[in-house]
């Protein structure tokens, strides 16, 4: 991981970021539901706890739930499958936050490039995920639901973890 990439997200408070227990899933799905038009299912959520993917929340020092995130991993891979804060708790950091420890525990494990997948129209996000240092990779054609049983693209992005790679070529 670049040193680059960890000063602009390294950016700790009182924040507790923790593995996801089932314990704290109904305020999860609760916040899913109030964010996303089309959310993640409990069902969802139980099947990525049980496939051992990386599940964790974030949570203020009086034991609030200002985001979470789930992500896969894979061969010299980590793929980013949800990360959500809440609305109150947004643009102070805390999507960085989870994305930095994201990075280094993929970093750690071996991988080579965190991906992710976001709505075309979610320019805020793909903003975020810019700055960062993500680039754009390709595009899922029809990838989410949509309002009125249309489809939405999503823009396929991928950050380097190795920084002695060049960070445009794809194996």
């Amino acid at each position: 991981m670049s040193a680059e990439f960890a000063s602009r997200l390294d950016r700790a408070g009182t924040e507790i970021l923790r593995p996801m227990t089932m314990l704290e899933l109904d305020g999860v799905v609760e916040l899913e539901q109030q964010v996303y038009p089309f959310p993640w299912s409990r069902g969802n959520f139980i099947d990525s706890f049980a496939a051992g993917y990386v599940a964790w929340t974030l949570n203020g020092s009086g034991g609030e739930l200002l985001g979470y995130c789930i992500a896969m991993r894979g061969v010299e891979e980590m793929h980013l499958l949800n990360i959500t804060v809440a609305p109150p708790a947004r643009r102070h950091g805390h999507a960085r936050r989870m994305l930095a420890e994201l990075a280094r525990l993929g970093h750690t494990e071996g991988a080579r490039r965190l991906w992710l997948e976001v709505r075309e129209s979610n320019d805020e996000a793909r903003a975020m995920y810019v700055h960062l240092g993500f680039g754009h990779v390709g595009m899922r054609k029809a990838y989410y639901p949509a309002p009125a049983g249309r489809r939405e693209d999503a823009i396929v992005m991928s950050l380097l973890l190795d920084a002695d790679e060049d960070p445009y070529a794809l194996d």
